[in-house]
């Protein structure tokens, strides 16, 4: 049967990271991302929402790409596996910059003035052309992790032969807290420089424990008989680590080091990973004609949304066109609009879908068949 909560965690937390990403654009804090404060108040208290999801919600994406990694290689060849991720993943965030995230890349640019301060320096056409390209990738990061862990991923498995599986299976409630240490090394690790979103061993931590140890059926029946117990954790130490971190240390930055290392940010990223596991596992495991329909649009939100919003920033907000109240409503609303509808657009063409979403012509047999079919067939994009 299809785990139907797997499709909740991933649609609900995009439609968080598209409200988080319009109040990041116009945060007072010290993001350095987006635009920047566009109202007149002394202290934006909404912008807490960033403290309280930032540590945990894309953990929790990781954890579910790995339990879905598991589910796929149930029944499919390694071979098949990389093909799948690759097509997915690693097309739609390389050449699709070629095709169409080269746009996201100039809004970007424009919107912190990179283009005139680059030209300023001397920078040659070609050069900048290709860091407008780069700087497309935007949200696309979480691709290139998922890809290369996917990859990882095949390689570990020839090695240990499928005994960490079985292993994985047994593990009791006292060492599923304790891995909360292993999530705290991985964040002190493989953390790039400047571009602070590529954590690589804090994120693959979380891949490797959604695939070896919460893709078991035993583990996810000791989580949901813990959901509530797990739910008031999580929103105690994200709770703590947004006041801490947004009112008592005057707004820090939450994404660079040393916050996104610390051992409460781990505690908030792991344990409000399990908590929306756990809570979702079992509160959300079902599903209507609405959850279907925000699960198979879930990717092409993630994916467009962030334009919609910048290109609001760019165009409207940062020349001051209308108060800042309708400047932050017109960017929810065209992230939305920009998600779905350059998803129905785009996915509709041919080359263009492949290259800018991963979606491969359907054969002939597959076409004939109802939506419904399909997606039960279908391993829903991480």
């Amino acid at each position: 049967m299809r785990k139907h909560y797997l499709d909740n965690i991933r649609w609900a937390t995009v439609v968080l990271v598209v409200i988080y990403h319009v109040i990041m654009m116009y945060n007072g804090e010290e993001m350095l991302i987006g635009l920047g404060k566009i109202t007149n108040l002394q202290v934006q208290h909404y912008d807490i929402f960033q403290y309280l999801v930032y540590p945990w919600f894309m953990p929790v994406l990781f954890i579910v790409a790995g339990i879905s990694s598991r589910l796929y290689l149930e029944t499919h060849a390694d071979k098949e596996f990389v093909k799948s991720r690759t097509r997915k993943l690693l097309v739609p965030s390389t050449i699709g910059l070629l095709f169409f995230q080269f746009i996201q890349g100039y809004v970007s640019m424009s919107l912190g003035g990179a283009f005139e301060a680059l030209t300023a320096e001397g920078v040659p056409a070609p050069v900048i052309f290709i860091i407008m390209l780069a700087s497309g990738s935007g949200v696309l990061w979480f691709c290139h992790l998922l890809w290369l862990y996917s990859i990882v991923l095949v390689l570990f498995r020839k090695a240990e032969k499928g005994k960490l599986l079985a292993l994985g299976a047994k593990t009791p409630v006292w060492m599923i807290v304790l891995f909360y240490f292993v999530v705290w090394g991985g964040a002190q690790v493989l953390n790039t420089p400047i571009v602070s979103v590529y954590r690589c061993a804090f994120y693959y931590v979380f891949f490797m424990l959604g695939y070896y140890v919460f893709s078991n059926d035993e583990v996810m029946e000791k989580l949901k008989k813990l959901a509530v117990p797990l739910i008031c954790i999580g929103v105690a130490l994200c709770t703590a680590f947004a006041v801490l971190y947004f009112y008592v240390k005057n707004g820090m930055n939450y994404a660079d080091k040393p916050v996104n290392r610390s051992a409460l940010y781990a505690a908030c990223a792991y344990f409000g990973s399990l908590a929306m596991l756990g809570g979702m596992a079992r509160f959300g495991d079902f599903s209507n004609k609405f959850t279907e329909w925000m699960s198979r649009k879930s990717f092409g939100l993630y994916v467009f949304h962030y334009l919609g919003i910048s290109s609001v920033a760019l165009f409207v907000a940062k020349p001051k066109l209308l108060p800042a109240p309708l400047c932050y409503l017109l960017s929810l609303i065209a992230a939305f609009v920009a998600g779905y509808g350059l998803y129905e657009i785009i996915s509709r063409i041919p080359l263009w879908r492949w290259a800018v979403l991963g979606i491969k012509k359907p054969k002939k047999a597959e076409a004939e068949q109802p939506a419904q079919a399909l997606q039960e067939k279908t391993d829903v994009q991480g």
